[in-house]
């Protein structure tokens, strides 16, 4: 009898003893470097550039150029855009109104609010990516109506989609634009500035015909180049190219600009010196849980780089994403559409962290020459905390996706071979997302004097689930001893929106949360920094990981 009840605890045991989860290996070697670590994601824009000298946007600004190590490009819509009827800057709407003509429709140029704009992004030591664009009201073919109102559900494809009235004014606004920016900036300064013409032409952000397109491209650069030969400027910045649509857009537009006839000039081809093109996800709401879709926005990158490399004539032109991002809409709020939910949370940064990694996979593998992909992420002015936006801070405070580019901006020099036990390449992405089994894989880096590894534990759903034990053995350090900083984003770390929630969520902050908000928001520590002795110029770390978290492991000797 004793031996039964022996046995049977023995099997009780068994059954409600958790199972224990065997550690994703992951190995990189410090000896063997696989390309230049490109700080391709020091891009950002946004729609409403009337944000930027507001005192969230300047401050915002600031983090975004302190964490990088190379000065950070900013993309703005609505540069040239028309105050008209609208009672001021809006979700997805701005304005400068650089542009108006008198009784008798001569042009008169007002450069104090772009300056305003430019101005900020300088003194910062950053660079603009200069949209030319939207059309000013007095120079649109179709001026009425204007000012859109889609924050109220109304109408957003008006009067500054439209091509202009008069192309030739419109080569001289560009003209006196860049002649303006040279005698304010210098001409070193604007030299290294990037233009382009436009914001996705093909589609509502353009109410012309695809050939309208291309001669307001074309008299654009030539206006442009008229003020500033050295001035570089490429296009079209046209949404995602899975889609054959928007494929054959660009692809046509290469081949206007490669071997068209210059509607400006009546020469053969138009000056292109970057591709410009735009990548997205697409979340859904899956059994009452939001799905990611990180698959469809790497076949974006996937199909751009095909389309790049089959004009021999574009070999190692360089690309730009001009905006990069897990699905199209940073405007709309969760409260607009629960999809959009994973913004404040760590599922953002995650998601972020492994797509970013993805993209240097496939820059490698077409062997393209990626300058920049923008995140469309900013803040938004006179908005609920935690409204669900896709932005970087709110009010201020830093949300946990800025965090992974303060880890970004850490890695320099050379990125390093990594294996994983998971193993997920970008084209199983692309084939399946990630579904199955969680993503924990990482990217890592070699400078001089560290090795920095990013590891993530993403899965494109956004529910509970266990952490993932690491396993993380860095080869080939030729070291005795490394310093040793841990860093972490996850629910208890680098994570305001946790933070904002264990106070109640409320709407009204007082100077002491807010202080304890924006503490929260910084890149913390999981660990101490610790002294680590290195044998065989091997060393092992073990951590466990939560689903969605993003870990930051600094060697430094």
């Amino acid at each position: 009898m004793n031996r039964i009840i022996l046995l049977s605890f023995l099997l009780l045991c068994c059954r409600v003893a958790p199972a224990q989860q065997t550690p994703v290996s992951i190995r990189v070697d410090a000896g063997k470097p696989v390309g230049e670590m490109k700080p391709f994601w020091a891009f950002f824009g946004y729609d409403e550039p009337n944000y930027t000298t507001r005192n969230d946007g300047q401050k915002l600004l600031s983090e975004l150029q302190q964490l990088s190590p190379v000065p950070v490009y900013v993309r703005a819509h609505n540069l040239l855009t028309s105050k008209g009827e609208s009672p001021g800057p809006d979700l997805k709407w701005g304005f400068t109104d650089a542009y108006k003509e008198d009784a008798n429709g001569k042009p008169v140029y007002n450069w104090v609010t772009v300056d305003s704009i430019v101005d900020t992004y300088i003194k910062r030591g950053m660079k603009p990516l200069m949209e030319i664009g939207f059309m000013p009201k007095d120079l649109s073919s179709k001026p009425e109506p204007y000012a859109h109102t889609w924050s109220k559900n109304g109408t957003i494809w008006t009067g500054w989609t439209y091509p202009p009235k008069d192309y030739d004014k419109w080569r001289e606004l560009v003209y006196q634009w860049a002649k303006h920016s040279i005698d304010r900036y210098g001409k070193k300064e604007v030299t290294s500035w990037l233009w382009e013409v436009w914001n996705e032409p093909d589609i509502g952000y353009w109410s012309g015909t695809f050939d309208e397109y291309c001669k307001t491209y074309d008299y654009a650069a030539d206006g442009l180049k008229r003020a500033c030969p050295e001035c570089t400027i490429g296009g079209p910045h046209t949404t995602s190219p899975r889609s054959d649509k928007a494929y054959s857009y660009l692809t046509r537009f290469i081949e206007h600009c490669l071997r068209g006839q210059n509607y400006a000039t009546g020469k053969v081809g138009t000056p292109l010196q970057y591709i410009g093109f735009h990548a997205k996800g697409n979340p859904e709401i899956v059994d009452g849980h939001i799905r990611m879709n990180m698959g469809v926005q790497l076949k974006d990158v996937q199909r751009a780089f095909e389309a790049v490399n089959s004009f021999s004539e574009l070999k190692n032109i360089p690309i730009i994403i001009g905006e990069c991002d897990p699905e199209g809409c940073a405007a709309c709020s969760a409260t607009r559409d629960p999809k959009y939910g994973y913004r404040n949370g760590t599922m953002y940064s995650s998601y972020t962290a492994s797509s970013f990694a993805r993209i240097y996979e496939l820059m490698d593998q077409y062997k393209v020459n990626l300058r920049g992909a923008v995140s469309w992420s900013f803040e938004f002015e006179d908005q609920p905390w935690f409204a669900g936006f896709r932005d970087l801070a709110t009010h201020g405070v830093d949300k946990p996706v800025l965090n992974v580019f303060r880890m970004f901006g850490k890695m320099n020099g050379q990125r390093l071979s990594v294996q994983t036990g998971n193993g997920l390449k970008a084209t199983d992405i692309i084939a399946n997302g990630v579904r199955t089994g969680n993503d924990v894989n990482a990217i890592a880096s070699k400078s001089p004097n560290s090795v920095c590894v990013m590891v993530w534990n993403y899965h494109d759903d956004n529910v509970p689930g266990a952490a993932a034990p690491v396993e993380l053995t860095v080869s080939g350090l030729g070291k005795n001893k490394v310093q040793v900083r841990h860093y972490r984003v996850d629910d208890q770390h680098s994570n305001s929106f946790e933070a904002w929630k264990s106070l109640g969520g409320p709407q009204q902050v007082s100077a002491d949360q807010y202080k304890a908000l924006e503490k929260a928001g910084q890149l913390q520590e999981l660990t101490p920094p610790t002294s680590k002795a290195i044998a065989n110029g091997t060393t092992t770390l073990t951590f466990d990981l939560p689903r969605q978290g993003v870990s930051f492991v600094q060697l430094t000797w």
